[in-house]
């Protein structure tokens, strides 16, 4: 019996490979035992429409541009994962003029950009080895529209900072204000701000000449080491937006940004600067932001820490905002002559601002200060802006954005609020 099974083994052996063969030799589709696995690099130029699925951590390697007429689709419960790299290797992901990014995710399944040293896994959505103090772990996220900003000279076109100016796609501004780059929606963006050069950082969410037909809503930046969000004129207006533990400042306002932000909060790390920092046009060209229901949480360690600086002449509205958790030498500062003319001219407005009184602050009026800059002659406020103050500011414990919104993101999930 034992020469019988060796005979009939090799016989049974060479009558399957047969069948085998005989079987792909016809149209049935032949099934690959090991496919090839999931190409979740992205580097360089994306030219054509591309979808990143949730199934896959993708990768994120270097400058990586949707260029003009490009739509880059990301599904809900999808994680992006990016490497290192300094200066002009920095991984950032841009979206050129004229390209647009579909991201829309949901409080169960937020879209996450994170750092390639994240532990985050597929289905999750926190990891557990980084902190709000990890930053600078890769760029950001550069959304670039055809929208009005006001720029030096009047220039109709500016390079993004972050960007090295030998690359086109960084170029932002035109004259469409109703401009579309797509949609974001449940969006975390974590741990980056990576350096470029000296001093140039990338900002976690940058929106340079972004237009108003653009969708931006519950977006959460963490552990920026630059500003978490900074506007560069544009038009389009953010809802639900979170800030938190940014090395810099938490919403920046530039070059007549004339969108409206509501019910967004700001959270201060160790290291946070302001809270807000919002600049005036660098041009002719005005325009005019809206902060409303804006909910801002200081940090008393850090070694500045302030409320809002406004500056060059700054023009807009800040209502209902409501302040807590800063040091008793915080303050809402105009710094110079440009910003506190405006302010008499009415181009810069306050309302209903709820202050939690610090230990030391005896009034809510009191966080309200004018400065100027150097070598500059003060304007006098008659009565003063701290006076004026008291017309639009409260103490008490309540106000600002419904932090309700923010139930799905990370911050919440370390108790940042």
């Amino acid at each position: 019996m034992k020469t019988m099974k060796k005979f009939f083994l090799p016989l049974i052996a060479i009558l399957a490979l047969l069948l085998s063969v005989s079987c792909s030799s016809d149209d049935s589709p032949v099934v690959d035992p090991d496919p090839d696995p999931v190409d979740n690099k992205l580097s360089g130029q994306i030219t054509s429409d591309m979808t990143l699925t949730n199934d896959v951590i993708w990768e994120l390697q270097g400058r990586v541009v949707v260029t003009s007429g490009a739509t880059l689709t990301i599904n809900e419960g999808t994680i992006i994962k990016a490497y290192a790299g300094q200066e002009a290797s920095a991984s950032v992901l841009i979206i050129a003029r004229g390209a647009k990014i579909k991201a829309n995710g949901t409080a169960a399944k937020p879209i996450i950009f994170t750092s390639i040293a994240d532990n985050i896994a597929l289905g999750q959505s926190n990891g557990t080895n980084l902190t709000q103090n990890d930053r600078g772990l890769w760029g950001g996220l550069i959304i670039l529209g055809k929208a009005k900003a006001s720029l030096a000279g009047d220039a109709l076109e500016n390079q993004i900072e972050g960007i090295p100016a030998s690359d086109t796609n960084g170029l932002y501004g035109g004259n469409d204000n109703a401009d579309d780059s797509g949609s974001l929606n449940y969006v975390s963006i974590r741990h980056g701000g990576t350096s470029i050069g000296d001093g140039n950082e990338i900002n976690g969410l940058t929106l340079g000449a972004v237009g108003s037909t653009t969708v931006i809503s519950n977006v959460e930046v963490v552990a920026n080491v630059d500003d978490g969000i900074e506007w560069f004129g544009g038009a389009v207006n953010v809802s639900n937006a979170i800030v938190w533990s940014c090395g810099d400042d938490g919403l920046d306002i530039d070059e007549a940004y004339s969108g409206t932000v509501t019910n967004s909060a700001v959270i201060q790390g160790d290291i946070s600067d302001h809270a807000l920092e919002i600049d005036g046009p660098a041009g002719s060209l005005e325009g005019r932001f809206t902060l409303d229901g804006v909910t801002l949480i200081g940090n008393t360690t850090t070694e500045n820490g302030e409320y809002a600086d406004l500056r060059d002449r700054a023009m807009g509205t800040l209502k209902n905002i409501y302040t807590v958790g800063f040091k008793a030498d915080s303050d809402v500062e105009l710094d110079n002559n440009g910003v506190a003319q405006n302010f008499l001219n009415g181009k810069l407005t306050f309302s209903n601002w709820v202050v939690n009184l610090p230990s030391g602050v005896a009034e809510a009026k009191d966080i309200f200060v004018e400065k100027t800059g150097s070598g500059e002659n003060p304007i006098i406020l008659n009565p003063t802006f701290t006076e004026r103050a008291a017309s639009w500011a409260t103490s008490g414990n309540s106000g600002g954005a419904n932090l309700s919104a923010f139930s799905w993101t990370f911050a919440k999930s370390k108790g940042a609020f």
